[in-house]
C-alpha cells in the first residue's frame, strides 16, 4: 500500500476487500490496460474477474445476493479500480447507480425480479438522462412518455449512454407531463427501468443503440446514443411503480454517482503520482535524478498534496450519504475537488516525463487523455459551484 491516500477507521472486512481489489488491479488491470485502451477494446476478462470478485453486488443488500457493503467501501474499490484504468470504473458505476436507485426507490417487486441478477452480474445496468440537446439543464428533456392503457409509450433521443451497448437494463429519464399546463418541470419526469438486448442496432422493438462514439479517452467502455421510436414499456416497469418521481430519483442516484466521479479522480491522480514520483528517480538530468532538483520537488509535494485532499473529501461526501444524510453539498465539493486536482497532477506528471510524456509508449499518455473526462461527468466544474454555493447560502443564511 502507498503511503497517501489511507483511509482510518475502517472495519477489517473492508481493509480485506479492498486488499484483493488491489491484488486483482496489479495482477490483472496495470499489465494490460494501456494495450487494450489503444485498441478501444472492451475489456471482457477483466469484467469476467470483478463479477467473481463480486464487484458487481458489492452495495447491494445479502438478502438479494448482494454483499451489503457501503458506499464508502464501494467508493475506495472504484478508487483502486481506477489507478488501474480509469474505463473499468465506468463499466461498473452506471451499474451501481441503477442498483442503487432500485435499493432506494423499487418495489419490492422490482427489487426480487432485477436485484440478485443484478449481483451476480448477469444483469448489467446503464443510466441515461442527457440528451443531444441539453448537458446539465435536467428540465429541458424532450424524450417523453406517453400512457397507453397498461402501457407507456416512449420517443426520444438519449446522449452520453455510458454501457449503451454492453448493458441489459437501463434506467432512462423521460417526461410524463407538460409544463406548459402549469406543472413544474421537476414534477413531470419518470425514470423507465428498460431492459433489452445486449449489442448494437435494434436491440428491442422500438429502441435502438447505434454504434459506439469515437472519444478522445475513456475508451474500451462503450458510450452510445439511445434512440426511442414507439418503444412500449409495461406500467409496472416505472421504477417506484408511481409516474412523476423520476427527477428526484435520478438526483439521488447522481449524488453517489457524484462520489464515484470523485473516486475516480483519487484512483487516476494517484497513478498519476505513482508514474511521476518514480521516473522522477529514474531520470538524470545534469549528473542527478531530476528528483534531486527543487523544481521537481516542488511538483511532487504538490501533487502528494492534492492526492492527500482529494482523497479525504471524497472520503467525507460518501460517509455522509452512508450516515443517511443529505450529502450534496459535500459530493459536490468532493466530485469538484477531486476531478479539478486529478487534471492538475496528471498534468505535473506528464511535465514530469518531459518530451517521453508524449509517447503512447508511455502509461501517463493515457491518463492525460483520460482526466478531461471527470471535469465533465456527473456535472461541471461550475455546475458543481453552483450546487456548492446555494447550499453554502442555505447554512449560512443571515436574519432578514
Amino acid at each position: 500500500m502507498s503511503r497517501l491516500a489511507q483511509t482510518e477507521g475502517l472495519t477489517d472486512i473492508q481493509r480485506e476487500i479492498l486488499s484483493t481489489v488491489r491484488d486483482f488491479v496489479d495482477k490483472e488491470i496495470l499489465p494490460v490496460a494501456t494495450e487494450l485502451e489503444h485498441r478501444d477494446e472492451y475489456p471482457t476478462a477483466i469484467v469476467e474477474g470483478l463479477k467473481e470478485l463480486g464487484v458487481f453486488g458489492l452495495t447491494i443488500p445479502e438478502e438479494y445476493g448482494g454483499l451489503g457493503e457501503s458506499l464508502l467501501t464501494y467508493a475506495l474499490c472504484v478508487e483502486e479500480i481506477t489507478r488501474g484504468w480509469m474505463s473499468v470504473s465506468g463499466i461498473i458505476n452506471t451499474h451501481f447507480i441503477v442498483a442503487y436507485m432500485l435499493k432506494q426507490h423499487g418495489t419490492e417487486e422490482q427489487k426480487e425480479y432485477f436485484l440478485p441478477k443484478m449481483a451476480l452480474g448477469e444483469i448489467r445496468g446503464a443510466f441515461s438522462m442527457s440528451e443531444p440537446g441539453l448537458g446539465s439543464d435536467v428540465s429541458a428533456i424532450t424524450s417523453k412518455a406517453v400512457q397507453d392503457g397498461d402501457e407507456y409509450v416512449l420517443n426520444g433521443q438519449k446522449m452520453w449512454l455510458t454501457n449503451g451497448g454492453t448493458s441489459t437494463l437501463v434506467a432512462v429519464l423521460c417526461r410524463t407531463g407538460d409544463a406548459q399546463e402549469g406543472v413544474a418541470p421537476h414534477k413531470a419526469m419518470t425514470t423507465f427501468l428498460i431492459e433489452k438486448e445486449p449489442g448494437f442496432g435494434e436491440v428491442r422493438p422500438g429502441l435502438t443503440i447505434p454504434g459506439k462514439i469515437d472519444k478522445m479517452g475513456y475508451k474500451g467502455v462503450d458510450t452510445t446514443e439511445l434512440i426511442m421510436d414507439g418503444l412500449r414499456i409495461p406500467a409496472d416497469r416505472v421504477l417506484g411503480g408511481m409516474p412523476n418521481r423520476g427527477f428526484y430519483q435520478m438526483m439521488d442516484g447522481v449524488e453517489v454517482g457524484r462520489v464515484n466521479v470523485a473516486a475516480r479522480g483519487c484512483g487516476v491522480a494517484q497513478r498519476a503520482f505513482e508514474l511521476g514520483v518514480a521516473y522522477a528517480q529514474q531520470r538524470h538530468t545534469f549528473g542527478k535524478p531530476i528528483a534531486q532538483h527543487q523544481a521537481i520537488q516542488f511538483k511532487l509535494a504538490e501533487m502528494g498534496t492534492k492526492v492527500e485532499a482529494a482523497h479525504a473529501m471524497m472520503v467525507n461526501a460518501a460517509r455522509k450519504k452512508d450516515s443517511g444524510a443529505r450529502n450534496d453539498l459535500e459530493a459536490g465539493m468532493a466530485k469538484y475537488l477531486a476531478s479539478e486536482y486529478c487534471k492538475e497532477v496528471v498534468e505535473d506528471a506528464f511535465r514530469i516525463h518531459g518530451g517521453y510524456g508524449f509517447s503512447k509508449e508511455y502509461e501517463i499518455e493515457r491518463l492525460y487523455r483520460e482526466a478531461p473526462m471527470l471535469l465533465i461527468g456527473e456535472g461541471t466544474a461550475e455546475i458543481q459551484k453552483m450546487i456548492i454555493g446555494r447550499r453554502l447560502l442555505e447554512e449560512y443564511r443571515t436574519q432578514d
